[in-house]
């Protein structure tokens, strides 16, 4: 019985390679008839049959697949098959970088941390606004005009200071506040103008409502110093009396104290001014500068602005002092160093926003408007200038000169270029 598959004998096997053939050559390679996997065991005494590596066979019982390691075209060890040199290693290629979406990708993400950032100091900023001063109070309002008017006031109050930093600045320890200093900045198309009002003008209290009582009190034609409005009952009176007595509507007040304006002079790293030829000194405001350019701190700052005794017109120098000063600062503050540094631009942010007083319409825009304005004064898109004056009243404050305070005033509610000059 031949136990071989079907057509196979020992004859057939020919001269038997591998069984001991005295041939010269081995037998050729024979290709072995398919054969598929049975479940019975091989013959006894035979070879059992070995596949191809073109079989198919179940694998691991999941089914026929197709196995094909490359012998049989020689590609084991290279030649451009898998893995070998020059081959194909199921990754392909690395490919080359987007750069076109890769910045666009970095400009969104840029643009929504700024925007977030901004969005952020704004509501930060707005928040620490005190917001006190009621408009709505003032009574027998001028009509509006063209362009915004700005009352800005520099009061004297030693709020937040201590002992030693009343004695470092000279402030003395006065109770109360009183202005110090008061000017109108009007803003519009013709370029801000800068006007300031001597604390010394001579000024009738109008009739007005007490900004706390709610009493109406009428007018007797009591003539004042100025700054007495604001000593008698604050910020509305001041307005209502600055209204009553030029016809010009305050759209907006701000004010700021002592400790206030030297800590903002400090945090921008003090302001650069001209000490003019034979310099300045005031033992009253602790002024002690030498003539010529120099860079004043805090303290310096405010004994500069508040020096009146040593100027040969006194307050009406010390508004031009005043001015100059104010001008400075924002033109200081509005420089690359101070708004693209966050650790100048937040703490000066903080220390003006912390003692700024302000009327209850104000924005944070509105406040820019005002900022940008002051800074436009120095960069000579405009004008300061003190309120036009004609002499001494009978009871020695300063008379205005009443034809000239018209015509401004008119220029001003037209927002016309300002053609009107002061003292």
């Amino acid at each position: 019985m031949n136990d071989w598959p079907e057509g196979w004998s020992d004859s057939n096997r020919g001269g038997g390679y591998g069984q001991g053939s005295a041939g010269a050559h081995p037998d050729g390679a024979r290709v072995m008839r398919q054969v598929r996997r049975g479940p019975s065991a091989p013959p006894q005494g035979g070879v059992p049959q070995q596949p191809t590596y073109g079989d198919t066979y179940d694998n691991y019982g999941g089914g026929p697949e197709q196995y094909d390691s490359g012998y049989n075209t020689g590609q084991v060890y290279g030649g451009g098959g898998p893995g070998g040199p020059g081959g194909y290693d199921g990754r392909g290629e690395r490919p080359a970088p987007n750069w076109r979406r890769r910045i666009k990708w970095t400009a969104i993400t840029v643009t929504v941390v700024l925007l977030g950032t901004t969005i952020g100091t704004y509501f930060w900023a707005d928040s620490k606004l005190n917001r006190e001063v009621d408009l709505s109070k003032v009574i027998e309002r001028p009509e509006e005009g063209e362009g915004t008017n700005y009352l800005i006031v520099g009061s004297d109050s030693r709020e937040g200071l201590s002992d030693a930093q009343k004695k470092e600045l000279h402030t003395g320890s006065a109770d109360g506040k009183r202005t110090d200093s008061m000017m109108i900045l009007h803003t519009g198309s013709n370029g801000p103008t800068l006007i300031s009002l001597p604390r010394d003008s001579n000024v009738e209290i109008p009739s007005f409502v007490g900004s706390e009582s709610g009493k109406t009190y009428k007018g007797t034609g009591r003539q004042v110093k100025l700054n007495a409005a604001y000593a008698e009952d604050g910020p509305e009176l001041l307005v209502r009396t600055v209204e009553a007595n030029t016809g010009l509507r305050i759209d907006h007040y701000v004010e700021i104290g002592f400790a206030g304006f030297a800590n903002i002079v400090d945090a921008v790293g003090g302001v650069e001014i001209d000490i003019p030829k034979g310099g300045l000194k005031d033992t009253k405001s602790g002024a002690n500068f030498e003539a010529g350019k120099q860079t004043l701190n805090g303290e310096q700052s405010l004994a500069f602005v508040r020096t009146r005794y040593a100027l040969a017109r006194s307050d009406l120098d010390r508004t031009k002092n005043q001015q100059k000063f104010l001008a400075a600062l924002a033109s200081q503050t509005a420089t690359p160093s101070t708004v693209l540094n966050p650790f100048k631009l937040y703490p000066t942010m903080s220390a003006g926003l912390d003692t700024l007083i302000v009327d209850k319409d104000m924005s944070l825009f509105d406040l820019a408007d005002m900022f940008w304005a002051m800074k436009g004064v120095t960069g000579g898109d405009g004008k300061s200038m003190n309120m036009p004056i004609s002499g001494n009243a009978g009871n020695g404050n300063l008379q205005w000169d009443t034809a000239k305070v018209k015509k401004l005033v008119e220029e001003l509610k037209n927002d016309e270029t300002v053609t009107v000059s002061g003292n």
